[in-house]
């Protein structure tokens, strides 16, 4: 028998669902539970049988009842009592309609303490988790429990064994995903990439009787974490170990169903980011695949005030990935290994000296990425944007040291014969191979580059340009050495409609303001900030001359006695300020002037070399060829960013003039054509 048969017929109990007006997002709401419950049901039955197998079946008869207890107790998959006890299932309940609401509840209330708390057998406030509690009281006001329970207890899993039921499991979640994610890959990781991560994985691990330690900080219903260890058990004869946390009750709730029946798995619920429960832990491999684009503003005041010492530095508040980026960082051990999925902003968000600069600088300056591999687009169930794999290594080899290998996987693929939501790709199993062949190598191809990390460097040089007028004056040549400003003491100023005569103002207009300090606020600081030299006709007069701006020459003059001196390019900057009440001075508006050198602060990006004078060697010469005004440095901030469009672009091919002009002719002749025929 292939379990995937009972995929429609599980998809179908939605029907139901449709038929009595529940909205399509909120069907997976309905079916979890109720998938649980059939997962957990066929999972009792069959370990019930199987140790019954183990220890005998007349042996088994016979052990005391509180014994056997004990013996399915220890196995640490939960129980039930009408299923254990009773030989009664979910199937023999939904025959007797009129006992079932009745026998259903025992049923429910039959299941161990933690197996109750996860379905949500008697929640009322607080963690709900799979809430069948809630579930239960919505069908049956719909007056449609029975029907829906016998739909799923029609469907019987006994026969197949845990790694049969998780790939069942896998296909139902996809199929949830499609419809109920409202992030963009924050639910389901397609079977392809998770076995091309797994891929990854087992090529950088080796046989050893040491424990392989797996962990994936946003688990969700465990089916990356889980689809890695099976694979992982293929290749190796290593024990594994996995742990997994998410936050999202229901799905943290199959994944701690699903761990109970895995040899040694341990899944918890919390917010990784804020409350880490295995804080104490470092991981041989971590896995992830953070949502995507999600703000962390809700707990913001607790990720700044964390004391773990795992965030270098804090990304923008409207994503979190790179957060989880450090995270799982912080949890490999020294030989660690990771692979983590993330959207493209990661790569070049924001600018230089910016959190999200930092923190990529952080993680190529620890030599902890060893490759970023680009996956095609509409690789996922509901996004159709480009994804990217980090492929993070505490112990490189040699050659691999200091480096970073881009892999544009973007063409590895195969189109689907039917699309699943927004996934009409999949990663092949022979592109997989290459990829992680390409990847193994390490060395260039046509589709994957080794850089030194420092390629992904850049500066960018804050300079301080000296603006000068058409004969390459500077208003800075008339200052005196250590003076930034020429401070004026005017008499009067025109700004260009009227003439101000005082600059100390203690007067205003009692009917429209209450307070002179109002009279600034509503007056004088607006008419101040409004004030441009260059597009009004500012004049100031004082003792010396009457000082303006030349638009034409761009530059400050002085006119003084019939003569006008040329000052060079400058400003003329006019502030008011209010004065509070002093001993010697009553309350007033100050209003200064002063002439400043025009200065402009820019920035260029230039590459970065790693050697220090070699770097500096390289800002000279650019600035020497593309800055001709006077310029003095100011502060320079490294920045990195990985940019697969700059490395791997492919110009279009553009097309011959001749052909183009043929095709026009064509087209105009049968224009020509059409009109004769119209005309007629």
């Amino acid at each position: 028998m292939n379990i995937l048969q009972y995929e429609s017929k599980i998809w179908a109990t939605a029907d139901l669902l449709r038929g009595c007006g529940i909205k399509e997002s909120e069907w997976p709401s309905f079916m979890m539970p109720f998938f649980a419950l059939a997962m957990i049901e066929s999972r009792l039955v069959r370990m019930f049988d199987d140790l019954k197998a183990e220890i005998g079946e007349k042996i088994f008869n016979g052990i005391d009842k509180n014994d056997r207890y004990d013996l399915i107790r220890d196995k640490g998959q939960g129980y039930n009592i009408f299923i254990l006890e009773k030989g009664r299932s979910l199937t023999d309940i939904c025959k007797n309609d009129k006992s079932f609401d009745i026998d259903f509840d025992a049923y429910l209330q039959g299941f161990d303490g933690e197996t109750k708390d996860l379905l949500g057998v008697d929640a009322t406030e607080g963690e709900k988790f799979l809430d069948i509690k809630g579930v239960i009281t919505k069908l049956k006001a719909k007056k449609v429990l029975l029907g829906f329970t016998k739909l799923w207890a029609e469907i019987d899993l006994t026969p197949f064994n845990n790694s049969e039921i998780t790939t069942l499991e896998e296909h139902i979640k996809r199929k949830w995903a499609d419809i109920s994610a409202e992030t963009a890959g924050e639910q389901y990781t397609p079977d392809d990439v998770i076995a091309l991560i797994a891929e990854i994985i087992a090529s950088k691990i080796e046989e050893s009787d040491t424990l392989l330690k797996i962990y994936d900080c946003t688990c969700g219903g465990g089916n990356m974490l889980f689809g890695v260890e099976d694979r992982i058990n293929q290749k190796f004869e290593r024990l594994t170990q996995t742990f997994g946390q998410d936050w999202n009750d229901a799905l943290y709730a199959l994944a701690k169903i699903e761990s109970r029946f895995r040899p040694d798995s341990k899944i918890e619920h919390g917010n990784t980011l804020v409350e880490d429960k295995f804080y104490n832990d470092e991981f041989d491999v971590v896995i992830a695949n953070p949502p995507y684009g999600v703000s962390w503003k809700g707990y913001a005041k607790d990720i700044k005030n964390d004391k773990t010492e795992r965030f270098k530095y804090v990304p923008s508040i409207s994503d979190g990935q790179l957060l989880f980026m450090q995270h799982l960082i912080s949890k490999l051990d020294s030989a660690g290994m990771g692979v983590v999925v993330h959207n493209g902003s990661t790569l070049f968000s924001g600018d230089a000296g910016s959190a999200e600069s930092n923190i990529r600088k952080w993680m190529l300056d620890s030599d902890i990425v060893e490759a970023v591999i680009q996956l095609p687009t509409d690789e996922f169930f509901n996004t159709g944007i480009y994804t990217y794999l980090w492929v993070l290594n505490k112990n490189k080899q040699p050659h691999n040291k200091n480096k970073v290998m881009l892999i544009n996987a973007s063409d590895k693929f195969k189109p689907l014969k039917k699309s699943k939501g927004s996934k009409r790709k999949e990663v092949d199993k022979a592109s997989r191979l290459e990829i992680v062949e390409t990847l193994t190598k390490y060395r260039n191809n046509d589709y994957a580059k080794v850089f030194d990390k420092e390629f992904f460097y850049f500066n960018k040089q804050a300079i301080r340009l000296t603006n000068v007028d058409e004969q390459d004056n500077s208003f800075a040549d008339q200052l005196s050495e250590g003076k930034k400003s020429l401070k004026l003491k005017p008499m009067t100023l025109f700004d260009g409609t009227t003439t101000l005569n005082s600059f100390e103002i203690t007067d205003y207009d009692r009917e429209q303001f209450s307070s002179l300090k109002e009279c600034f606020a509503e007056q004088w600081k607006s008419w101040a900030a409004g004030l441009d030299y260059k597009e009004q006709p500012i004049a100031v007069t004082t003792k010396v001359g009457v000082y303006s701006y030349n638009n034409e020459k761009e530059m400050l003059i002085c006119r003084q006695n019939g003569t006008t001196k040329e000052l060079g390019c400058g400003k003329i900057v006019i502030k008011a300020a209010y004065k509070k009440a002093v001993k010697r001075k009553i309350e007033h508006i100050a209003v200064t002037v002063e002439l400043t050198p025009d200065y402009l602060k820019d920035y260029e990006i230039i590459p970065f070399h790693k050697d220090e004078a070699a770097n500096q060697a390289a800002i000279a010469s650019f600035m020497a060829k593309y800055i001709s005004k006077p310029f003095e440095y100011l502060e320079n901030v490294v920045g990195v960013e990985l940019n697969f469009n700059k490395i791997f672009y492919k110009p279009e091919k553009l097309r011959e003039v001749s052909k183009i002009l043929g095709e026009i002719a064509v087209l105009d002749h049968k224009l020509k054509e059409l009109e004769a025929e119209l005309a007629l």
